[in-house]
């Protein structure tokens, strides 16, 4: 029930909410995560702005939104755990949760086999 984009970032849909974080992919590419600069709720985001930057041992990353709308939840338990990131990608480490403001642009993410298919290549 997943949605992805080729940046590496998942979206769950619920009504008209999409949660977002990235992929176990992603994070074991980045390495360990010790550090996540959270956006501010409330503020107002367009599909592809950079809204969180990742600070990992082997690099520094920013997580795109795949979708536009409004952050109404970030997930303040990555302020002093970002760990979670890397040890529950898919579960407690989820990034942002936000009101779509087009449901429509889900329609353009990767299903599950279609984003297995890209990181193969």
């Amino acid at each position: 029930n997943l949605k992805y984009t080729d940046t590496h970032e998942w979206v769950r849909i619920e009504e008209n909410i999409a949660i977002i974080g990235i992929t176990d992919y992603a994070q074991h590419q980045l390495g360990d995560i010790v550090y996540v600069d959270l956006p501010e709720t409330d503020t107002e985001i367009e599909k592809g702005d950079a809204v969180i930057n990742l600070e990992a041992v082997k690099a520094v990353e920013d997580v795109y939104s795949p979708l536009s709308g409004t952050i109404i939840e970030v997930n303040e338990a990555l302020q002093d755990t970002p760990e979670l990131i890397n040890q529950e990608p898919y579960d407690g480490g989820w990034i942002i949760k936000i009101e779509m403001s087009n449901a429509d642009e889900a329609e353009e993410l990767m299903g599950a086999q279609a984003y297995e298919n890209s990181i193969e290549d």
